[in-house]
């Protein structure tokens, strides 16, 4: 099961960081990404669980960064520049079956956890 961690609140401008366990057989899996609800559900990030190929949604490029920390099977997601438009509840995803933009190609998801950014 996937567990994300890191949300809360801040100012517009500020940093946060997201970072979700992710289980071995996702890990196997190679690719794990973010999505984002707030009016909708949207793509955030995605990136080969070795490192490869790293996507990321117009609205955070630049400003996103997706990684992962082997050594704590986690992958995180560095938010800064916030915005208000970034409040939504943040899901870690993985086991990817098709394009990475459709949620209903993942198959594993977090529970999500809340991200609220203040002007």
């Amino acid at each position: 099961q996937l567990v994300e961690s890191g949300g809360g609140t801040a100012k517009a401008g500020d940093s946060l960081q997201l970072s979700c366990e992710v289980p071995e057989y996702s890990r196997n899996r190679f690719v794990v990404g973010w999505f984002r609800r707030s009016t909708k559900l949207e793509f955030v990030a995605a990136m080969s669980y070795t490192g490869g190929t790293i996507f990321y949604s117009d609205a955070v490029k630049g400003r996103f960064t997706i990684s992962n920390d082997a050594s704590k099977s986690t992958v995180n997601l560095q938010m800064t520049g916030l915005k208000p438009e970034d409040t939504a509840v943040y899901y870690c995803v993985a086991d990817l079956m098709g394009d990475r933009h459709r949620s209903g190609n993942w198959n594993s998801w977090g529970r999500g956890t809340q991200v609220t950014i203040s002007s």
